[in-house]
């Protein structure tokens, strides 16, 4: 409570956030009293307080949220297209914030045993992003995070991403829904490949925006549902020789009896894609869109920071994003339908 009382007095927020590619720890704090609520990042890497009391509220809060999640058409369908597409063995196969089974199994010395294994300065990086007129930013650092000492090990190999998808139908019952969650998935290429920019305009073109293919079919012209989406998710990638991988994805709702027309009009915009391509004015208004509204991306600190991290994690060069969209404004019509079909 002490430490948290601290930090509101700094009028700053700190957040933690684990997933696949690693662990943030996010602080957000007016210029002026960086140097003091930095400190208190300082401290709490430098002796964490995992509390079993608080561990216990923790995992109970995730257990209630299991069953509600296991509910929700959409995560039930992402969970099983996950569990569909990679081995047993990999991690992606398991749903994220784990299972009520090893969700159980974790108490205060667990996480102890974690942080002190993984979160270690040697494999840290620190992004920091704001006006720092009159700061002597390496100063400050080495008063605060340079006093955190622990673990000196490299951080271990990241093995390649590998997955089935192979095509297949796979269906889970749920009696009396109303609607129907469709999902259909393959693995595509990652941020370091050069068919990325082509990837992304493509996808943006099949299922990006209201006026998409997808939309304009399955939305606009047969009223099956609100909404189709088609896009590309990161995974994990640890370089250029990684063997990392995105996930392609399109996905939406439909009420229940118009399933059977929803899916066969889907594959129908997909063969026509494969069969005719995409039209300069469709990769004309993706550019514009994607390109053009991606100031607007960066206004806050908050923002630059986390697409910083991203690029750390995925193991980017720093000048990436200004790469990307060059690349997205040359790329034509044909290198983006290659990309998608």
């Amino acid at each position: 409570e002490e430490f948290a009382a601290e930090l509101e007095r700094c009028g700053a927020t700190l957040d933690a956030h684990a997933d696949h590619p690693g662990v943030r720890v996010s602080l957000e704090v007016p210029a002026s009293r960086l140097a003091k609520a930095l400190g208190l990042v300082a401290e709490a890497l430098r002796a964490p307080a995992f509390a079993e009391s608080e561990i216990e509220r923790l995992v109970g809060n995730r257990l209630d949220e299991i069953p509600h999640e296991h509910a929700n058409p959409s995560r039930r369908a992402a969970k099983q297209l996950s569990k569909e597409l990679f081995p047993a063995t990999a991690r992606m196969s398991r749903p994220r914030l784990g299972t009520e089974e090893t969700v159980r199994r974790i108490d205060a010395a667990a996480v102890r045993a974690f942080f002190d294994a993984h979160i270690r300065p040697s494999t840290a990086t620190a992004v920091i992003v704001g006006d720092l007129t009159g700061i002597d930013l390496d100063a400050l650092l080495a008063e605060t995070l340079g006093d955190w000492s622990g673990n000196t090990a490299q951080a271990r190999p990241v093995p390649p991403i590998t997955a089935d998808d192979t095509g297949r139908v796979v269906i889970v019952d749920r009696p009396g829904a109303v609607q129907t969650q469709l999902l259909i998935g393959r693995i595509g290429a990652d941020r370091h490949e050069r068919v990325w920019p082509a990837q992304v305009l493509g996808t943006y073109c099949l299922g990006g925006t209201l006026t998409s293919r997808l939309d304009r079919v399955l939305r606009e012209e047969k009223g099956y549902t609100y909404g189709v989406r088609a896009f590309a998710q990161v995974l994990r990638s640890s370089g250029p020789d990684s063997g990392g991988a995105a996930m392609l994805a399109i996905s939406g709702s439909v009420d229940t009896e118009s399933t059977g027309p929803a899916l066969d009009d889907l594959w129908k915009v997909l063969r026509t894609l494969a069969a005719e391509g995409l039209t300069d004015a469709e990769r004309e208004t993706a550019v514009q869109n994607l390109v053009g509204v991606a100031p607007l991306k960066f206004e806050t600190a908050a923002s630059v920071a986390s697409t910083l991290a991203d690029q750390v994690e995925q193991h980017l060069p720093d000048d990436y994003q200004a790469h990307l969209y060059a690349r997205l404004a040359e790329t034509g019509t044909v290198e983006a339908t290659a990309a998608v079909v």
